[in-house]
């Protein structure tokens, strides 16, 4: 086995710039909606990221994992309400070498473009997007 030398590629060393989508894999509020698998998050990002690409714009990439949040809430009687529902989580970096050039208004607008697709394709309301030291929720306004 040879021994592999590593370099620092030029152009690569820059701020970091993380990022995270979180998507509801439940459609809807109440425990019966349909279920979807991970596996169609990572379809629709996978579309979303070969269109720009193909139009010659910019793209982000990630890893997908699926998670599950859970919450309570206070209900009007003074008991406790709480549940936990299966999401889709895209991590990743607007990394230096590719996309350093571009501004995070930019990246901010590409997060919230795949979100909003991520949204649809899944049925859901409400986005959690975070991107370096800010986090925001979207919402469509249905329901």
């Amino acid at each position: 086995m040879s021994k592999r030398v590593y370099r620092l590629v030029d152009g690569s060393r820059g701020p970091r710039r993380d990022f995270r989508i979180t998507v509801g894999l439940r459609e809807g509020w109440e425990a019966e909606g349909r279920v979807y698998d991970v596996s169609e998050a990572v379809r629709c990002a996978h579309a979303w990221m070969r269109r720009r690409v193909e139009a010659g714009q910019p793209a982000l990439s990630g890893m997908f994992t699926r998670g599950e949040v859970t919450y309570a809430w206070p209900k009007e009687d003074g008991t406790v309400g709480s549940d936990r529902e299966p999401v889709a989580i895209l991590t990743g970096e607007a990394v230096h070498a590719y996309l350093g050039g571009l501004p995070d208004a930019q990246i901010e607008a590409m997060l919230n473009e795949l979100a909003g697709e991520l949204g649809a394709a899944l049925g859901q309301e409400r986005l959690y997007v975070a991107f370096c030291d800010k986090t925001w929720i979207l919402d469509c306004g249905e329901g």
